[in-house]
């Protein structure tokens, strides 16, 4: 089964300062429909103004991963960690027993686009950590998120995987999905093709109850794959 949840559908927030859009239920915007999926709880997509950002505020019980598209993070917290996220950099921290932080954009002439995403954890009261990381390349399929961070990849505390996949137009590949698994793909440039079904910049697709997922690409493209657990 796959499920396209088109860009234009999601829930939307224009602060001024702040434009987001949610794929799934977030602060004012709900929809019993989409409370999540899986493992996934958030996936905001934010542009935040000038010299503007998130002041202190806590978190708790939640790996928080952030992925910058352009522009930076100045990002400060509570575990003493004062750091900046540039663009094409990813973050991921652990709330764990609790967890302050601020997130800001130190330019003053241009705007921060970014992802955020918050994944529920296989278990509550972990001890907070952060780790940020800037991949050698962005070409063909890299893994981003494992639970033992291997390749290279960033730890996280849920029986998941994170992949940055980029396709060249024209480009044809394959996915294969072990038995019970779901999957979460969100494109994040350009468009694919995922078992016939067309998806284009900034569209999510849930995929479950399918061994094999069959991609195409109709342009330049690149897609965040979540292969996550059935519950």
């Amino acid at each position: 089964m796959i499920y396209l949840r088109q860009a234009s559908e999601r829930g939307h927030a224009n602060h001024g300062w702040l434009d987001s859009w949610h794929t799934f239920s977030f602060a004012n915007y709900y929809d019993a429909n989409f409370m999540g999926f899986s493992a996934l709880r958030v996936i905001n997509e934010d542009v935040i103004d000038a010299g503007q950002g998130f002041g202190m505020h806590p978190h708790n019980d939640m790996e928080i991963l952030t992925y910058v598209l352009s522009g930076t993070v100045e990002h400060q917290d509570s575990m003493g960690n004062k750091r900046q996220i540039s663009a094409g950099e990813f973050q991921i921290m652990s709330a764990g027993t609790g967890i302050r932080h601020s997130e800001y954009n130190p330019h003053h002439d241009s705007p921060l686009h970014l992802y955020q995403i918050w994944i529920m954890p296989e278990e509550t009261g972990l001890v907070p950590r952060y780790e940020q990381h800037r991949f050698d390349t962005t070409e063909g399929r890299q893994l981003i998120l494992s639970p033992d961070a291997r390749a290279g990849s960033l730890k996280i505390f849920q029986d998941m995987t994170l992949w940055r996949w980029t396709l060249k137009n024209g480009e044809n590949d394959e996915y294969h999905v072990e038995k019970a698994r779901k999957v979460w793909i969100q494109v994040v440039r350009g468009e694919v093709m995922i078992n016939g079904v067309w998806a284009t910049t900034s569209d999510g697709i849930a995929i479950w109850d399918e061994s094999s997922l069959q991609l195409t690409a109709n342009q330049e493209s690149e897609i965040l794959l979540f292969d996550l657990p059935s519950n």
